[in-house]
This record gives structure tokens, C-alpha cells and sequence, in this order.
């Protein structure tokens, strides 16, 4: 089976290159032409454990291929997945202006009976608006070729995406025609071998599908850290709260813990897009916006205990932070917790040190020289009079105390995610702050 896949950022370029290492001969194609260059070159855009060898043994093996130009990839696939950026407008709604202009390229090129698939993020009614854009243009070429519309979303988590692919818990596909259905379930056959996690539905339900998952995700991370800071208030420990309520097999323990607030290219856009468009039907989502207000307010939540324990004054201490990524095992920043944290810390004149393993470069281009960047995590609190956890990556799990408190100016850790052993920490000298 032949198929392209048109946008070469983090879900697109993941995707293509796990159905070529299934076998799928797939050409990538991007407009960025200094992007394509790259890849051809080996050179991979985004950072996910495990991508980059599977890119060149797919391109070695003649199956992966990178392409600027659809018109000409398009005459050779059933199948072309649109995974181009739907990035919010000042409103919150998705800006869908990437995705028509490739149903526009689609239907000024397509020659035979051809499958068009939005992998990208979309809401509901976007597979209607894209199906009359191809049907326009081929009006204009004077053409009557048969085409489907259908819709894939993607529930890939950054850090383990290539394993969401490849044994994917579900894999959702929204259609209205039947040879749609069964181009799709030849497709993904592969990856059902052992069990069938196919789900059709209408294309509407499969639009709506991964906004309301991303959707009762942030919710449940908004809930527990509503509930952690009551904790705080009422004298409760949010870590056995969680424990307790995570027991509930109606409940479970996953996205119940407590912490600094939640960020990435998925949660904040999804929750936005999901409240706009209620409203451009006339509903209100109540608790989507509170669930919003909440993770707003929880960003800033290690700022405000830092405020509280040096009295409201900050101005020339310094500052270490340790994570800078949105989570771990990834060097995205995109609404991270982080970045409103450090705004903060300068508006307060604090001097910030930052470390993260894998997003620095990314920080650089965020920050440029606002920020001081450490050589390493022990360098980054060298004379430091607090340190700040804000991202759980693995190495922050078990550091040497010792080393911190002989270098510390003052041995202060506000944990933003809830990693450290407050007694313990308490024994060895330290003033220590978690959530809840």
C-alpha cells in the first residue's frame, strides 16, 4: 500500500514513519523545503526516544520517503493523511487554514479514487467543510473522480509515541462510506495482529472523540490539583488522597497526580478549541473553563510559595530550575508550566539558572540570554538560594542531597511535582514545599 503523509512535525513524521517500518510504502511531504532537505540528509526535526534510527532504517529499506511536492507524490497513494499544525486563534478555535490547502492541493491533483484523512486535530464539521473544498476544486478542473473523507485522530504522548503507535490501546477511524472503511482496516491490519482495537464510528463522533479525551485528561489533572490545594488548607496530604481515590476501579490512578499545572501542544489547545466550540453552537462548557482557570492559576502556584517563603521579596536571589519541557522525554515547551514560572521570577528580579537534559536549545530560542543556562543539574544550584522542580525527568529523581546542600546559598526545594520524600528532606536540613 502506497500513502503520503503531509506535514513532517511530531505526529505527522511519527506516523509515517511507524506505518513504513509496518511495511507502507510512505512518502512524507512537508512546504518547508530546509525541513525536507534534513530529513533526506538524516536529520530529524523533533525529539522522541526512538525516531531517528527507525526514520534511516525505513529510508535505507526504499519505504520512507520526503517529498515539498504532493501533485506529484498524490498520483501514486490510496491514502493521504493530513497531519498539518492547527494552531489556536486569539479566540481559542482551531485555525484550520493549513488543513484546506491541502484538501485544496488534494482535489486539484487527485487522479483515481483517492482517501483523504485528518490526523490533524480538528473540530467537529471540519471533514464536511474539507469535502466541499476538494469538491470545488475538482468542479473547477472539470472533473468527476470519487474521493472519501474520513477522520484519524491520534492519541500519541510525547516520549512514548512511537510505542502508542505501533500497540495502540485504540485506533479510531470516522467514516461514511464503506470503501473508506475497508481501505482504512487494510491499512491498520498490521497492527491488530494480536487483538482488534479498531473502532469505526461516523466522522463527526471521531472528531469529537479526541477533543474529549484530551479534555477529561486536563480535567482529571485540574481536579487533583484543585484538591491538592485544599489539602494544603485543610491540613490533608494530597499523595494518600490520591492513593485513596486512585483505588477505586471506577476511578483509577492514572492523571491523578497532583502538581504545577499542565502544558504540551495537545491539553491547553484541545481544551480551548473544545469551549469554542460549544459556543459557536450556543452552549456554555462549565467545566472545561473551570478546569482551564484552574491549570492557569496552578502554574503559578511554585511561584507563589517561593514569593511566600522569602517574604514577598525576591529581587537578586537566585533561582535554580531544574525542567524546562512541558514533561519528561520530550524538548517541548509549547504552554509549559515552566515558562510562566520564569516570567514571573523576572518581573520579581530574581536571577534564573535553568537545566533541562533534552530542551535547552528550545529554552535558548524561547529565552535567549534572560535566563543564565547550567552545564549540568549540580551546576545549575551552585549558590542557589532555592531550587525549583518543575519537570520529573528521571535523573531529578535521586540526587545526591548532600551535593546540594554543600552548594545551595540557602537549602530550599519546592518540588512542582511531588517527587521527593518530604521527612526525609526534612531530616537532612531541608526547607521543603510539594503540592498539596
Amino acid at each position: 500500500m502506497n500513502i503520503a503523509v503531509v506535514g513532517t512535525g511530531y505526529v505527522g513524521l511519527v506516523s509515517g514513519t511507524c506505518f513504513a517500518e509496518m511495511g507502507v510504502d510512505v512518502t512524507c511531504v512537508d512546504v518547508d523545503v530546509e525541513k525536507i532537505s534534513n530529513l533526506n540528509k538524516g536529520i530529524v526535526p523533533i525529539y522522541e526516544p526512538g525516531i531517528e534510527p527507525m526514520i534511516k532504517r525505513n529510508v535505507a529499506a526504499g519505504r520512507l520517503h520526503f517529498s515539498t511536492d504532493l501533485s506529484c507524490v498524490i498520483k501514486n497513494v490510496e491514502i493521504v493523511f493530513c497531519a498539518v499544525g492547527t494552531p489556536p486563534d486569539e479566540d481559542g478555535s482551531a485555525d484550520l487554514k493549513y488543513v484546506i490547502d491541502v484538501a485544496r492541493e488534494f482535489g486539484r491533483n487527485i487522479c483515481h479514487h483517492t482517501i483523504f484523512v485528518t490526523k490533524s486535530t480538528v473540530p467537529v464539521g471540519t471533514a464536511a467543510l474539507v469535502k466541499r473544498t476538494i469538491q470545488e476544486e475538482l468542479d473547477k478542473r472539470g472533473k468527476q473522480i470519487e474521493f472519501d473523507v474520513a477522520s484519524n485522530p491520534e492519541f500519541l504522548k510525547e516520549g512514548s509515541a512511537i510505542k502508542d503507535f505501533m500497540s495502540p490501546d485504540r485506533v479510531v477511524v470516522g467514516v461514511d462510506s464503506e470503501y473508506a472503511k475497508k481501505v482504512m482496516a487494510r491499512l491498520y491490519k498490521p497492527f491488530m495482529i494480536v487483538t482488534d482495537r479498531l473502532i469505526f464510528t461516523d466522522i463527526p463522533s471521531a472528531e469529537m472523540i479526541k477533543y474529549a479525551a484530551n479534555s477529561m485528561l486536563a480535567t482529571r489533572i485540574s481536579f487533583m490539583n484543585d484538591i491538592a490545594n485544599l489539602c494544603e488548607l485543610v491540613g490533608a496530604d494530597v499523595n494518600m488522597v490520591r492513593k485513596g481515590i486512585g483505588a477505586d476501579t471506577r476511578i483509577g490512578a492514572k492523571f491523578l497526580y497532583p502538581g504545577c499545572g499542565y502544558g504540551g501542544s495537545c491539553f491547553p489547545k484541545d481544551v480551548k478549541a473544545l469551549i469554542n466550540t460549544a459556543k459557536n453552537v450556543g452552549y456554555k462548557m462549565q467545566v472545561l473553563e473551570a478546569v482551564e482557570a484552574v491549570n492557569q492559576n496552578q502554574k503559578t502556584i511554585l511561584f507563589k510559595k517561593l514569593l511566600n517563603q522569602f517574604d514577598g521579596d525576591l529581587s537578586g536571589k537566585k533561582i535554580a530550575v531544574w525542567g524546562l519541557s512541558f514533561k519528561p522525554e520530550t524538548d517541548d515547551m509549547r504552554e509549559a508550566p515552566s515558562l510562566v514560572l520564569i516570567e514571573k521570577l523576572i518581573e520579581a528580579r530574581a536571577v534564573v539558572k535553568v537545566y533541562d537534559p533534552i530542551a535547552m536549545d528550545e529554552c535558548k530560542r524561547r529565552l535567549g540570554d534572560s535566563v543564565l543556562y547550567a552545564s549540568d543539574m549540580y551546576d545549575a544550584v551552585l549558590d542557589a538560594h532555592a531550587l525549583l522542580l518543575v519537570t520529573e525527568w528521571k535523573q531529578f529523581r535521586m540526587p545526591s542531597f548532600a551535593v546540594l546542600k554543600r552548594t545551595m546559598a540557602f537549602p530550599v526545594i519546592i518540588d512542582g511535582r511531588n517527587i521527593y520524600d518530604s521527612e526525609y528532606l526534612n531530616e537532612l536540613g531541608f526547607i521543603y514545599h510539594k503540592i498539596g
